[in-house]
């Protein structure tokens, strides 16, 4: 059985998806996958402030639409990167085990409280903020290693990066910076965070789901439910991870919030979202 991947060109993209293709290949006996790579329009527009232009699916339109249009079987995304509601005739159909998903501070050596930090994702910023009240922000874009260059050579003090895509990228130090890993207190993990998802068209959701880890998706799927309800993007100052038998939350309105979890809501997501929103005193 032959599946066609579809997958962004990125490093960390190509490397997320050959994790996947050898997860297939070792999960369904006789499994053989092709990478098909594209192009999105959040990669064309290099420049564009994700926040400002709206990040909902400028990275995953075109894994989509190659889908529907029966181009891949599946398609292979960030989880954070996908929006809460499903497009119509598809369905993520689950997710790889999870990654480390802390947020990482990567500072400039030598710098320990940094004045400027760059990275454009408001849920980083208001929550950073917390931690350095007296820093200001700018925008970065680029890959991984980009990044990191670009922090090195001076562009700002700082920048923040998931942990997952370091880790997945086997980048564990660089030089001229310094990772210093955040904890949940101090930075609330996007939806998704550090789970690469498999996307479908719906007929086939199951197939894939049968060889999916289901630890991953108990705890994802309630964070899209939230997403969904709150309707989330790269533009908004929100948060949500589940952690066992807690959720974590943050949201411009309510700062940083923990809640608990009862064995209801990982069977109804929906259901759950809606309880733990009106347990917030959140209104979306």
């Amino acid at each position: 059985m032959k599946f066609i991947l579809a997958t962004r060109k990125s490093p960390l993209a190509l490397v997320q998806t050959e994790t996947v293709a050898a997860w297939l290949r070792g999960k369904i006996a006789g499994a053989e996958c092709e990478l098909l790579k594209l192009t999105t329009t959040g990669d064309k527009q290099a420049e564009w402030s994700l926040s400002k232009q709206g990040g909902k699916g400028l990275f995953t339109v075109e894994l989509e639409q190659a889908l529907l249009r029966g181009e891949a079987h599946a398609a292979v995304h960030s989880c954070k990167d996908l929006p809460g509601e499903n497009t119509p005739g598809l369905a993520v159909a689950g997710f790889l085990p999870r990654e480390d998903v802390r947020d990482v501070l990567v500072l400039r050596e030598g710098v320990t409280v940094p004045v400027t930090i760059a990275t454009g994702s408001p849920r980083r910023q208001l929550q950073i903020k917390h931690l350095f009240p007296d820093a200001t922000f700018s925008e970065i874009r680029g890959n991984v290693d980009t990044r990191l260059k670009k922090i090195a050579s001076g562009l700002a003090d700082a920048s923040i990066l998931a942990a997952a895509g370091l880790n997945r990228l086997g980048i564990h130090h660089w030089p001229g910076v310094v990772f210093r890993p955040l904890t949940l207190a101090e930075s609330v993990p996007a939806v998704g965070q550090g789970a690469v998802a498999i996307q479908c068209r719906a007929a086939d959701a199951a197939q894939f789901a049968a060889v999916l880890d289901a630890d991953t998706a108990r705890a994802v799927n309630i964070e899209r439910a939230i997403q969904a309800a709150v309707g989330g993007g790269c533009q908004l100052a929100f948060a949500a991870h589940v952690a066992g038998n807690t959720l974590h939350f943050f949201h411009g309105t309510t700062g940083i919030r923990t809640l608990p979890l009862i064995p209801a809501d990982f069977t109804d997501p929906a259901a759950a979202a809606s309880r733990l929103l009106r347990e917030l005193n959140f209104h979306a």
